[in-house]
């Protein structure tokens, strides 16, 4: 009967050192996802202060497309593309003729270079709640700190490159056909 007790001793004295290192195991895990949840929170807020860079993106929407019809107004009228390069049994040439204005070529001369025009934007505080997107012609006259009306200019460039990514399906003008 006495050896039953020791036993039983020996066994919480095993049990309660394997409890202490889970523990710790815990406590070290626990320690991990705060850590994680703190960097997840941060990289969150850092998102967010981007995104209060843009300030607003209707008013950078807008801006991206007024660039956009500044390239239009500046286009010129163009021929319709001739894709016949074949010639039929007959010589008649075969193919498509292709209205230039509902053409991937023409959506893609618009917007190549369109966000590195954007870098010509940068963001104006009106008054003490409104803030626009203005197009600066002179950078060396601006009368706001030119550092951050830098980066104000890469935050609108680089909205714009995630906008038309998000949007490439839609502006595709071969979708419509």
């Amino acid at each position: 009967m006495a050896q039953a007790p020791q036993v039983a001793q020996h066994e919480k004295t095993v049990l309660q050192p394997q409890k202490k290192s889970s523990d710790r195991i815990r406590s070290t895990s626990n320690k991990t996802k705060m850590a994680s949840s703190i960097l997840w929170l941060l990289s969150i807020f850092s998102i967010f202060t981007i995104a209060a860079c843009i300030d607003d993106n209707c008013a950078a929407c807008n801006a991206v497309a007024a660039e956009l019809e500044i390239q239009l107004s500046k286009e010129k009228p163009r021929n319709h593309l001739d894709m016949r390069n074949r010639l039929d049994s007959k010589g008649q040439r075969q193919g498509k003729v292709i209205d230039y204005r509902m053409s991937e070529l023409r959506a893609v001369e618009l917007l190549d270079g369109l966000c590195e025009k954007m870098q010509d934007y940068t963001l104006e505080k009106i008054d003490s709640s409104r803030r626009v997107w203005i197009k600066v012609d002179n950078w060396e006259i601006l009368t706001i700190d030119k550092q951050e009306a830098k980066a104000h200019s890469k935050d609108i460039s680089s909205y714009c490159g995630r906008l038309l990514e998000e949007t490439e399906d839609e502006v595709n003008p071969q979708s419509y056909l």
